[in-house]
C-alpha cells in the first residue's frame, strides 16, 4: 500500500479534478503490475491490469492495492470495478473510501458482490492526506485552502518603505512554487497585485499545467496589463456590478464573477463554492495581510488541520 501511495504521489500535480490514485498488483508477494493516474489517460487500476497483461502475467487470485475505492460509476471511463472482477483478483484492499457521493462504498460493495475479498483502511490517514483537497470539496462542498505567509522573527511580511519584493530564500520560494504546481488555484487580492504586479505562476519546478489563478477585487481596480494575465486562465471575483471595467477584462480573455456580500465585499465562502463547482479541489493562497486573515478566519471558523496549518 505505500508503494500505491508513492504511486499516487507522481500524480501530486496533474490529477485535478480527480484524486491522486495509485494501484499496485500483487501475489506471494512478487509485484505483478503498478500504475498511478496521468493526464488524460485512461484510469490507474485498467493500465495495471494492461502492465501484467503486457508483461504476460495472470492474474487470478492476486491481490490489488488501491490508495482510493475503486469507482463503481460510467464517467469519462468505464467503471473500474468491472475490470477488477473481470481479471478474477482474488482480493482488494482500499486504503480509504471514495468520498465521492457516487461511490461511496459502492465499489467495494460491487468487489464483494463479484466474488472478491474486500478489505479497507489500511493506511488510512496517509491516503486522505494525500487527496486532502478531493475530500473537501465532496464532503464540505469547497476546496481545502492552504495559506502561504513569508514573516520574519518579529511578524513583518515587508520592509517599513514597502521596497522588498521577497523576504525568503530561494529555497523558500521554491518550495513555495512546489505548493504551487499541486494546488489546482492560486489565491491573490488586488493590494497584492497592484503593489507587486505578480505573475503567480509556476517557475521553479516542472510542472504538467498552470493552475487556475484566482483575484479578488472588489471594485475592478485591476489593471487588465497586470502580469497576473499572462496568458493562463484567470477568474476575477468582483463585488460590482461595472459592465465597462468587466467588458476591458474579457478583451484580455479573463473571466469576471460577481459575488458580493453585505459589506459590498467579495463573499469568500461563495467565491469558494464556486471554485468547487469548478472541481477545485486546493487553493494556493498568497496574499496580503487583509485577504489572508480573512481567508484563514473564514476556513478556521469550520475545520482546520495541524499538518502546516493548512485550513
Amino acid at each position: 500500500m505505500r508503494r500505491a501511495l508513492d504511486l499516487a504521489a507522481r500524480a501530486m500535480n496533474h490529477a485535478t479534478p480527480n484524486p491522486r490514485v495509485g494501484c499496485v498488483i500483487a501475489r506471494e508477494g512478487r509485484i505483478l503490475a503498478k500504475a498511478s493516474r496521468r493526464p488524460r489517460v485512461q484510469p490507474r487500476r485498467d493500465r495495471a491490469l494492461l502492465d501484467a497483461r503486457r508483461n504476460g502475467h495472470d492474474l487470478h487470485g492476486a491481490t490489488a492495492y488501491v490508495s482510493l475505492e475503486p469507482c463503481s460509476h460510467f464517467g469519462r471511463t468505464p467503471p473500474c470495478v468491472t475490470a477488477l472482477i473481470e481479471a478474477r483478483l482474488a482480493r482488494v484492499v482500499a486504503a480509504v473510501e471514495d468520498p465521492n457521493p457516487q461511490v461511496a462504498g459502492r465499489g467495494l460493495e460491487a468487489l464483494r458482490a463479484g466474488g472478491i475479498d474486500v478489505r479497507c483502511g489500511l493506511l488510512e490517514a496517509e491516503a486522505t492526506e494525500m487527496n486532502i483537497g478531493f475530500f473537501s470539496r465532496m464532503n464540505r462542498g469547497r476546496p481545502w485552502v492552504r495559506v502561504k505567509i513569508a514573516a520574519s522573527l518579529d511578524g513583518r511580511t515587508a520592509l517599513y518603505n514597502g521596497v522588498s519584493q521577497w523576504i525568503t530564500s530561494d529555497a523558500a520560494r521554491a518550495d513555495s512554487h512546489a505548493w504551487r504546481a499541486r494546488a489546482c488555484a492560486i489565491l491573490t487580492g488586488i493590494g497584492t497585485v497592484a503593489a507587486d504586479n505578480p505573475q503567480l505562476n509556476v517557475r521553479l519546478v516542472q510542472t504538467t499545467r498552470q493552475p487556475l489563478k484566482v483575484l479578488v477585487d472588489s471594485r475592478l481596480d485591476v489593471d487588465p496589463q497586470a502580469k497576473l494575465f499572462d496568458g493562463s486562465a484567470v477568474l476575477v471575483a468582483c463585488a460590482v456590478d461595472d459592465p465597462e471595467r468587466v467588458a476591458r477584462l474579457r478583451e484580455v480573455g479573463v473571466e469576471v464573477v460577481t459575488l458580493p456580500n453585505e459589506q459590498g465585499k467579495v463573499d469568500l465562502p461563495a467565491l469558494l463554492k464556486e471554485l468547487a463547482r469548478r472541481g477545485i479541489n486546493e487553493v494556493h493562497a498568497e496574499a496580503g495581510f487583509k485577504l489572508t486573515v480573512r481567508s484563514c478566519t473564514r476556513a478556521a471558523s469550520t475545520s482546520c488541520s495541524s499538518t502546516w496549518r493548512q485550513c
